[in-house]
C-alpha cells in the first residue's frame, strides 16, 4: 500500500487546488494540471525564468520567488510572472564611457532610488540590489558590476521598485562597462583568443566531435590538469 500523502490548499490564479505538502510552486502547478510552456527553464537551478509572486495565508505582504525553489504553504495564493516588462536601453558599448554619465543618459531612473531596499528583500539570489544601485549613483562602476554579478534577470526587483528602476538591466550595463574598460586584462586570455581566431584548435575540435561517447569520456578523465 502506498503511503498516504499530506495535502495542502493553494490558489493558483484564483482557482482552488489540493497539492502534496512540500511541493515547490512549479511542482504544484504541474500537479494541478498546468502545462508549463513559458517561465520554465533549468528547474531548481538559477536561470531566473520562473519568477512568481504569492501571498501566504493570513499575511498582507506580497512576496516573490522562483517557482522551482519556493515551497508552497497551506492557503498560499499564487500568480506566475513569466516575463516582467522592462525597457532595455539601446547602446553601442564601444561608444560609452565607464562612468556615471552613461547611466544618467541611458537609465536616469536610477537616480530616483529612495533607498527603500525593497529590491534587495525580494531578490531570490540574496543580492544587495540597492547597494549596487547606490554604487552606480556614486560612480563606482566596478563595485556595482561585482555586486550584481550573480543576477539571473528574473525581474522581481523591478516589479517591486516604487521608483520604477529596471535594476537588472542597469546591473548588466555596469558589468559590460566593467568588463570592457575597467577589469584587469589577462594576457593568457588574449593569447588564447588569438589562437582560437587563428584556427589552432579546429582540427582537434573536429576530432573530438566524431569520437564515440566512451572514448570521449575516457579522454576527459585522463586529460592533463594544471593546478596553479
Amino acid at each position: 500500500m502506498s503511503e498516504e500523502r499530506n495535502m495542502v490548499t493553494v490558489y493558483i490564479l484564483g482557482e482552488h487546488f489540493m497539492v502534496p505538502e512540500g511541493s515547490t510552486i512549479m511542482t504544484a502547478l504541474e500537479y494541478s494540471g498546468f502545462q508549463l510552456k513559458r517561465g520554465v527553464g533549468c528547474r531548481e537551478g538559477f536561470c531566473g525564468a520562473c519568477a512568481t509572486v504569492y501571498r501566504e495565508k493570513g499575511e498582507y505582504k506580497l512576496k516573490g520567488g522562483l517557482a522551482c525553489q519556493t515551497v508552497v504553504s497551506d492557503g498560499m495564493t499564487i500568480a506566475r510572472i513569466p516575463f516582467v516588462p522592462a525597457e532595455k536601453a539601446a547602446y553601442n558599448l564601444e561608444e560609452l564611457k565607464p562612468d556615471v554619465s552613461t547611466f544618467v543618459e541611458l537609465y536616469p531612473s536610477v537616480f530616483r532610488c529612495v533607498s527603500c531596499n525593497t529590491c534587495t528583500k525580494i531578490c531570490p539570489q540574496d543580492i544587495n540590489v540597492m547597494d549596487y544601485i547606490q554604487d552606480i549613483i556614486k560612480g563606482d562602476i566596478a563595485s556595482a558590476a561585482q555586486t550584481s554579478f550573480d543576477c539571473i534577470r528574473c525581474g522581481l526587483c523591478a516589479l517591486r521598485c516604487p521608483a520604477e528602476i529596471v535594476q537588472f538591466n542597469v546591473g548588466m550595463l555596469a558589468q559590460r562597462l566593467y568588463g570592457k574598460y575597467l577589469a584587469p586584462k589577462s594576457p593568457e586570455l588574449e593569447t588564447r583568443v588569438a589562437e582560437i581566431e587563428e584556427g589552432k584548435y579546429e582540427s582537434e575540435i573536429k576530432r573530438l566531435k566524431v569520437l564515440p561517447k566512451e572514448e570521449l569520456v575516457k579522454e576527459y578523465y585522463e586529460r592533463d590538469i594544471k593546478i596553479t
